[in-house]
């Protein structure tokens, strides 16, 4: 079981793997995006808060939104294939002196005697090599077997639970207590050791020694890590696209709400810092139940193809209720099916695409999976602002629902395909 991420087998790992054994590698994995979650987390909690303090409105907080997320799409497949290349240690800790970069721009964009604004518009730069929950999933590909990552990618559920409730009570408790600096801080502070244990504990690879050789034959050198064609060529390949669109499509509508969560938690459901917090904290509690147990006992039982209709059909049953809520009540009642219809389509989409393609581009494939969310975060503050100027919330759940019922039908009418492995 140990070299069935990778070719190669356990004798080929074991010298990459250095003093860490595979379950210690992946041990200190989950530990390392769990604490890149947190303070993503704290970030999202105190961000609307500040751009309020130095006198932004929410067409300028957009922005903010805006560029960060061009920044990630951008970088997402770009830091994919350079884990491939150069190994999991360089992608943790470049992701991890990335984060520590933005941290301390925000800190001294909170500080009365520098020029916040602008310090504010430059925060984003660093966003582009912000990648470490696509390091730690490449690590997790490459240590498990194909039939396991579907399970063992859900797994990775219980950092996002743990960063989410943390993160947002931090975000919230300390910004009340200490203002705005000390979060930022504190976030600076955990990301420079998590950059030395990165350093210093996470093994050069955690692919296998045929892995390396295909990815550069003799003969040829080796492709840049900037190469886009090579990256674009993945897409193309067989059973890949059709997945990916469903990945995009189906989950921009609730893309959309999420990115303008902030904004209506304070004008909707007129939460202060503290509330918005704890309902953070619930959303991550039901993510981490749902995608780090739910999940993996569904996947043990029926085909991903099923789940992943079983997710579009629970984005068009959340729909309609969610475009008749009037309160955080009835927000709170629609998070589960609302969690889960995400869980599962994330986990499921990516379990598949990494599955399509070689182990020597698995970090590749899960950097083009993580710029689906910075893509919503590129055109949903432009298109979720719009439509609920417009329209005003109800129009997410409208959106929701017709976008899936179409996805629905398309994969009714041209399934998707895969080889049989388990019931129907």
């Amino acid at each position: 079981m140990w070299g069935a991420g990778a070719p190669g087998g356990q004798g080929q790992h074991s010298g990459k793997m250095g003093v860490l054994g595979r379950p210690r590698v992946i041990l200190l994995t989950r530990l390392l995006v769990a604490l890149e979650l947190t303070f993503l987390f704290m970030r999202f909690s105190i961000m609307p808060y500040l751009t309020r303090r130095l006198g932004l409105d929410s067409v300028a907080f957009g922005y903010l939104q805006t560029a960060f997320g061009v920044l990630q799409l951008l970088g997402g497949p770009v830091f994919g294939r350079f884990a491939d290349q150069r190994g999991a240690r360089a992608a943790f800790t470049l992701s991890f002196l990335a984060s520590s970069a933005f941290y301390l721009i925000l800190a001294a964009a909170c500080s009365p005697a520098l020029p916040g604004v602008a310090l504010l518009y430059v925060s984003p730069l660093p966003a582009a090599l912000m990648h470490g929950l696509p390091a730690a999933q490449m690590v997790i590909t490459d240590l498990s077997a194909p039939e396991e990552r579907q399970a063992a990618l859900g797994r990775l559920g219980l950092c996002f639970g743990v960063g989410m409730i943390f993160g947002s009570l931090l975000g919230g408790t300390l910004s009340a207590a200490c203002g705005l600096r000390c979060p930022a801080s504190v976030a600076l502070v955990a990301n420079l050791v998590a950059a030395v244990l990165s350093f210093t504990c996470i093994p050069i690879s955690t692919k296998g020694v045929s892995t390396h050789a295909q990815a550069a034959p003799p003969g040829r050198a080796q492709a840049s890590v900037f190469d886009l064609k090579a990256i674009s060529r993945l897409l193309l390949r067989p059973g890949i696209l059709p997945v990916f669109l469903v990945k995009v499509v189906s989950g921009f509508p609730s893309g959309l709400f999420m990115v303008m969560f902030s904004i209506i938690s304070m004008d909707f459901f007129q939460l202060d810092a503290a509330q918005a917090a704890y309902l953070m904290s619930f959303f991550g509690v039901l993510q981490m139940v749902i995608q780090g147990l739910v999940i993996g006992w569904l996947s043990s039982h029926f085909s991903e193809r099923a789940l992943l209709r079983t997710s579009v059909l629970g984005f068009i049953m959340v729909g309609l209720p969610m475009a008749l809520m009037s309160s955080v009540f009835h927000f709170c009642l629609l998070m589960p099916g609302l969690v889960f219809s995400l869980c599962a389509l994330n986990v499921v989409t990516d379990s598949m695409l990494t599955k399509a393609v070689s182990a020597s581009d698995t970090g590749t494939m899960l950097g083009l999976c993580a710029s689906v969310q910075p893509l919503t975060r590129t055109l949903g503050p432009m298109v979720g602002g719009l439509l609920y100027r417009s329209f005003g919330v109800p129009v997410f759940g409208h959106v929701q629902f017709a976008t899936n019922v179409l996805v629905l039908l398309a994969l009714w009418r041209q399934p998707l395909a895969q080889k049989p492995d388990k019931v129907w």
